[in-house]
């Protein structure tokens, strides 16, 4: 940290974070001052899987672009050091809200924290990416033949247990794929919860966790958050039934408008086979957390919980196949 930030000096504290996952992520406190460290996780690792180095790279090319991520200080790729690679990040300052129902805020304020969410996703698609030297952050080709492809290996690697309707999608979704017709940044696990607001206004002040993104199809990252519209509030980020003027939070229509005038579209295609290739998604990921649990090594106290998940995703993903005409 001293090569990187000639202000540090003296003992460093840490304490680790509720949350994250699948990256184990410290808040580190050091000469006064509060930083974030991310590393991977402990234990034999999935191929592919939990790369800091690209997390840190999307992050220093993001950041002198004014798009709102922390500041990057740092990426150590040596594993002697600490036991894994690990980069530090400034510790942005705000709220972290967790429930998309934006409980004890008024109808305005509500629509203004949606309507900040919506902008700052189609800001980074807008983003150019060759600009802030990430032409090269993703392979070329259909974005969503290869993450299908991915992580259908993924699951494979993490299974502990045949599920049908797994196997149904997993033959599904690549005959199904559709034509690509715009590549940007993709950050692959748009919701509220990765996001700092600022602390007193509906702004996004950074943007988190971006384990996940590429360069692919902006499609991914806007039905991925409009999925929050077809799954139940539970304290996360489902709103369904809760839309509307009377609680401020915009409708599905009104959200595909705004990002559309922002990224000039004229629309959106139909969204179940996105919902259901989404949710194919999460079922690789909770898959990835349960073999950990049973490995020993997930690295945080809500993964059993979050790993009973599994075969609901599962189910809900073939579900909206079948509204896609599976």
């Amino acid at each position: 940290m001293k090569g990187h930030m000639p202000e540090i000096d003296g003992p460093v504290r840490l304490s680790k974070f509720k949350g994250g996952q699948s990256n184990p992520t410290y808040c580190v406190d050091v000469s006064g001052k509060s930083y974030v460290l991310r590393r991977q996780p402990f234990g034999k690792l999935l191929p592919s899987a939990h790369a800091v180095d690209r997390e840190y790279r999307l992050i220093a090319g993001l950041h002198p672009t004014g798009f709102p991520v922390p500041t990057p200080f740092g990426l150590c790729e040596d594993p002697s050091v600490i036991g894994s690679m690990f980069y530090v990040m400034e510790l942005v300052e705000g709220r972290s809200l967790w429930d998309g129902a934006l409980p004890g805020m008024t109808p305005v304020e509500r629509r203004a924290h949606y309507d900040a969410m919506v902008d700052t996703l189609a800001a980074l698609h807008n983003t150019d990416y060759v600009a802030a030297g990430l032409g090269d952050y993703g392979r070329p080709g259909n974005y969503f033949e290869r993450q299908v492809a991915r992580w259908t290996k993924q699951y494979r690697a993490s299974e502990t247990e045949h599920m049908p309707a797994v196997e149904a999608l997993i033959a599904w979704l690549p005959a199904t794929l559709p034509e690509q017709t715009r590549t940007s940044i993709v950050h692959g696990d748009f919701r509220i919860d990765n996001m700092i607001f600022a602390p007193d206004a509906p702004r996004v002040a950074a943007v988190l966790d971006w384990e996940l993104s590429t360069l692919g199809d902006p499609l991914a990252d806007i039905a991925y958050f409009l999925m929050n519209w077809v799954t139940e509030p539970e304290g996360r980020s489902g709103v369904k039934g809760l839309d509307g003027p009377d609680t401020g939070i915009p409708t599905v229509d009104e959200v595909v408008a705004r990002y559309c005038a922002a990224t000039g579209r004229d629309g959106l295609p139909n969204l179940n086979w996105y919902f259901a290739y989404s949710l194919f998604r999460l079922t690789g990921i909770v898959q990835g957390i349960k073999k950990r649990i049973v490995d020993g090594t997930a690295s945080s106290a809500q993964a059993a919980r979050t790993a009973e998940r599994v075969g609901p995703l599962a189910a809900a993903a073939w579900d909206f196949a079948k509204k896609a005409g599976a």
